[in-house]
């Protein structure tokens, strides 16, 4: 576990600026303990969802410490998301080994959106579920090998998004609300609003960073204020 620790921290430190702190834990290890109201969120749920939860909420209070701060309680809101204490904003991600928390206290930076995927194929069934006719071209140029694979990147890029505009919207959006641009070589892409929603102009663009891991997919956005 802890070579896993290592090698995500390394590869995934450079998608967020340094300001922003980074920490990792394992949902399948014994549930961390909770603080405060944090308990309620777990009352009535299965205990893997309760470990995952619990890593989360761990890992986000790691990154608290990373930057100096104390630890403090990461409630979950009526809408699920987390409500971060006052000063602090982050956003935390998992999969059914790994969960990552980033965190930060820079007044600059409004939000921030993190997506951890398997670094597998999406199911070609799910590609106009989740992708734009432009997605759905630009995917159509790639080798037939390699389109499922970045529907997928398409489809954790949006959930970043849609976690960090979340924050300054609060409203839902649909995977046909915007519409990515992918720079393959760079490890970047671009968000389009598709839509006006509250903070964001439709032709709006939000830029993230991506990176891969032995089976892993990462999408990172940053939004600092300002550029909304």
């Amino acid at each position: 576990m802890i070579q896993q620790r290592f090698a995500f921290l390394e590869f995934a430190r450079p998608l967020f600026s340094d300001r922003v702190a980074m920490a990792w834990t394992d949902p399948r290890a014994p549930m961390p303990r909770l603080m405060g109201d944090e308990v309620l969120s777990v009352e009535q749920v299965a205990p893997a969802r309760a470990r995952e939860f619990g890593a989360g909420r761990a890992a986000a209070r790691h990154a608290m410490e990373i930057l100096g701060q104390c630890a403090r309680p990461v409630l979950q809101g009526e809408d699920r998301a987390p409500v971060w204490p006052p000063g602090l904003t982050g956003s935390i991600t998992h999969s059914a080994r790994d969960c990552l928390a980033v965190v930060t206290d820079d007044t600059d930076i409004r939000a921030l959106g993190l997506d951890l995927e398997p670094a597998t194929a999406l199911e070609s069934a799910l590609w106009p579920v989740i992708c734009t006719p432009p997605e759905i071209a630009w995917l159509a140029s790639l080798g037939p090998s390699q389109r499922g694979h970045f529907a997928k990147l398409i489809f954790s890029a949006k959930e970043a998004t849609y976690k960090a505009q979340y924050v300054v919207s609060h409203t839902l959006l649909d995977f046909h609300d915007i519409t990515l641009s992918v720079d393959l070589g760079a490890n970047t892409f671009s968000a389009c609003f598709n839509t006006d929603i509250a903070g964001f102009n439709a032709g709006r663009q939000i830029k993230g960073r991506f990176a891969l891991l032995s089976g892993s997919l990462l999408t990172a956005v940053e939004l600092r204020r300002g550029s909304e």
